[in-house]
């Protein structure tokens, strides 16, 4: 029986076979720690008193704060500079840009490689038929120590691509009507492997736009067989012949899934969902306040010159700003060589330095209370970029859409733009608690049930609290911005339930979205399926999760609840009804009873 690509790159980097479900110990090529979640990992390490496996495939990208101008990023920096010197271990600081791009671009990674970093958009990787994967803490911190972490190998859906965009349509539009079709739990679970003539002869840059975006639909990765311009690409920067590793013609996919691009118009995503993408003409009219190009998603120079195409000769709107961020500083350079940074600078753009934007909540690209604006990153979740509303869109329809004041067409910009809208919304605080967790293979405790899928990181803890480290202090901003549960952190008592829909979880890699149950005293979460990487984080840190399908359906608000990990049974007392859940696992099992990944 023939192998997928995901099993071969497992299988190049594994004393195991990798069949789809088997759980294995897989060498990492290239580990990397960002600047928001370096410091938990120097933690975790010397917490643990943890060797460097191999400094030479070790790395720190700071990427999210390139100005280091929050005081506990810029601490958070210099402590993973001050590590790194003892180490012997790169840095690439804060002038570099976002540490996934800068895999390629400095040669650390090639196809059929495995990377694994702080940042969930790791999986971007795939654009070059490498693995990449997001991770938290803990497993970085392994990953550092040992060289090697454990995956379960996953099943492979084959995406088609048929037909071929309008020539307005970008790679953009192609993966939001992707993510339209699949929607934001499509992928969950699965890789992915992607083909097509489109695809065939799709840039570097636009397959790093369609997989970056692999994060959104759910999905661990989608992977990309290297065409001639990614082997060239190889050869001239790093010298490197590539020999692409291809799924075998008797390779067993889950299933095979044909989306027709043929003539595809522009298409945009709606504020709050990234799956909630319509027709530009559906939208078209909306009043902007301000636009933001950049992000690991269309931050390369393919973006960069397509934004300056438009921008040439024209004027921002008056009262709007447009933000410009390269994905790299060698991006940065070839705009500044090819007149790019003064066409920017005309128009009245903000040109910032080189990372992730904001994404990241680090720096420029944030939206205040009520703005509107559109962006080309990857989300638009409620609050994952400040208190406005987002729009999802190419970095075309972006530089249009900020000259003519709302949302555009490019071959439709007006001679004269538009007036700004204002509005105003209040934000909401929470009081502190600090309860402990419980160790036990049997638990009691009072329901909470959330009917809601793919609740997102942000709206369990959200950006602006991750320099936060200290467990104890992220209990009071569980849930602050998840509409309708603003006030949990209050009113969960220790042992509480929590009870949630499908996709638990999506979006960042960021631990404290699974530690601050642990700092409430939650004895455990059951959903009906969980985000890849929080599913992770939640097992290595020995946070209880089970998973039951439908169980939102079954048991309700505030029922008294006995649950067993070891055999997943969930007895409700309060209607004397006994319900299923996947047990634990061997491996969560044993990293449960030991207190995490990292205990002794």
């Amino acid at each position: 029986m023939g192998k997928t690509i995901i099993q071969k790159i497992f299988e190049h980097h594994s004393k195991n076979k990798a069949n789809v479900d088997d759980i294995i110990d897989v060498s990492i090529d290239v580990r990397a720690a960002r600047d928001f979640g370096g410091a938990n990992v120097i933690k975790n390490l010397e917490k643990h008193n943890l060797p460097i496996d191999d400094s030479k495939k070790t790395f720190f990208t700071f990427d999210c704060n390139p100005g280091g101008c929050d005081q506990k990023y810029a601490a958070n920096q210099h402590l993973c500079r001050l590590f790194a010197r003892q180490h012997d271990i790169t840095v690439y600081d804060m002038d570099k840009g976002i540490g996934t791009h800068l895999a390629f671009e400095e040669g650390l990674i090639a196809p059929g490689d495995t990377f694994v970093s702080t940042d969930s958009h790791a999986n971007i990787l795939g654009a070059l038929g490498a693995f990449g994967q997001g991770m938290g803490d803990n497993d970085i911190a392994h990953a550092f120590a040992y060289g090697k972490i454990w995956f379960k190998v996953p099943p492979t859906i084959k995406i088609i691509l048929n037909g071929k965009p309008s020539k307005h349509a970008s790679a953009k539009d192609v993966v939001l009507k992707m993510i339209k079709e699949l929607g934001a739990n499509g992928l969950l679970g699965y890789a992915a492997e992607i083909y097509g003539d489109y695809i065939d002869a799709l840039s570097l840059d636009g397959r790093l736009t369609i997989a970056s975006m692999a994060t959104e639909m759910g999905g661990i990765i989608i992977l990309f067989v290297p065409n001639k311009e990614i082997i060239s690409f190889y050869k001239k920067t790093c010298g490197r012949t590539i020999n692409p590793i291809l799924a075998d013609s008797d390779a067993v996919y889950e299933k095979t899934i044909e989306i027709d691009i043929d003539d595809l118009s522009l298409h945009v995503s709606k504020p709050g969902h990234p799956e909630d993408v319509v027709s530009l003409k559906e939208v078209q009219g909306t009043v902007l306040d301000s636009g933001f190009i950049g992000s690991c998603t269309n931050g390369r120079m393919d973006d960069m010159r397509i934004a300056a195409r438009i921008l040439k000769g024209k004027k921002i709107a008056q009262g709007r700003i447009l933000k410009i961020v390269p994905a790299t500083d060698t991006i940065w350079k070839m705009c500044l060589k090819e007149g790019l940074i003064q066409i920017f600078k005309d128009a009245g753009a903000l040109i910032g330095s080189a990372g992730c934007a904001g994404c990241a909540a680090g720096q420029i690209g944030q939206t205040g209370d009520g703005e509107v604006t559109i962006s080309t990153g990857n989300r638009n979740f409620t609050g994952k970029q400040g208190k406005g509303d987002i729009f999802l869109a190419s970095p075309a329809i972006v530089a249009a859409s900020l000259i003519a004041g709302y949302i555009v067409s490019p071959d439709e910009i007006p001679d004269k733009p538009v007036s700004v809208k204002n509005s105003q919304k209040k934000t909401k605080t929470e009081a502190p608690q600090k309860p402990k967790k419980e160790v036990s293979l049997q638990v009691k405790g009072c329901a909470w049930v959330i009917n809601k899928d793919n609740i997102d990181t942000d709206m369990i803890f959200h950006n602006r609290y991750l320099t936060i480290t200290n467990i104890e202090e992220m209990g009071p901003y569980t849930f602050d911005n998840l509409m309708g549960y603003e006030q949990f952190s209050k009113q969960a008592k220790k042992g509480d339930v929590v009870i949630v829909g499908k996709n638990f979880g999506c979006g960042s890699s960021r631990q404290q979205a699974v530690d601050c149950f642990k700092a409430l005293g939650v004895s455990v979460i059951i959903a009906e399926s969980f985000g890849a990487i929080y599913e992770r984080n939640a097992i290595n840190s020995a946070m209880p999760i089970l998973v039951s399908p439908d169980i939102t359906s079954l048991i309700s608000d505030k029922d008294d609840l006995e649950v067993d990990f070891a055999t997943g049974t969930i007895v409700d007392r309060t209607k004397n009804k006994v319900y299923e859940a996947r047990p634990f696992s061997m491996v969560q099992k044993t990293i449960f009873l030991r207190g995490g990944l990292l205990e002794g």
